[in-house]
């Protein structure tokens, strides 16, 4: 868990471009969850149409969007923005709210592109922590046939034993027993762990 957001980053809202997008009453309490944050432009969407009109009109830092509204496709939505040609939308970080947090909901939000995921009640606590995780956040962007998006990977433990790795960039970190996380495995001093 990260530490007190004041530990580690600050992070000024006050110019900071969010959308939230929600078809219900979470929309009036993101909202002022936003405002106390300091966030003076704040987008509001109640449908993914809304939410893909605000991202090709305006240049938006943050989408914050409930994971299930009813008649919508919100998975469908990140998997649209993320193909997008134009402009740096693509890019925006997507932090989806969820109070069914299924291991089967918490995949489909990986595989859509999302950045996050957060399960319901909502604190602000860690609604900030999450923002200021995906702020810092050094997870390579992807594409391929069949995902756009953030590396799906918190951990790199790089090529597997005995193959060159197909990334320049690939670690050469152990996986398995002999692995420093493992086990039973050596530790690793002042290594810092993925959420």
């Amino acid at each position: 868990m990260p530490g007190a957001p004041s530990d580690k980053m600050r992070i000024n809202f006050d110019r900071a471009v969010v959308l939230i997008v929600d078809n219900s009453l979470g929309l009036d309490i993101l909202s002022n969850i936003f405002l106390g944050f300091g966030v003076r432009n704040l987008h509001r969407a109640r449908s993914v149409a809304e939410a893909m009109k605000a991202v090709q009109t305006y240049p938006i830092d943050l989408i914050v969007m409930e994971n299930l509204m009813p008649g919508e496709d919100v998975h469908e939505f990140v998997r649209a923005l993320r193909r997008l040609n134009a402009g740096e939308a693509r890019f925006t970080p997507v932090v989806l709210l969820s109070a069914h947090t299924a291991s089967s909901r918490v995949q489909l939000a990986r595989d859509c592109g999302a950045n996050f995921l957060i399960s319901k009640p909502l604190s602000t606590r860690v609604l900030i922590d999450r923002i200021m995780w995906v702020a810092r956040e050094t997870r390579s962007f992807l594409e391929a046939d069949t995902y756009v998006g953030p590396d799906r990977r918190f951990h790199d433990l790089g090529a597997p034993d005995g193959m060159a790795g197909r990334r320049k960039d690939d670690s050469r970190l152990k996986a398995g027993v002999d692995a420093p996380d493992a086990p039973g495995g050596p530790s690793v001093a002042g290594k810092e762990g993925g959420a």
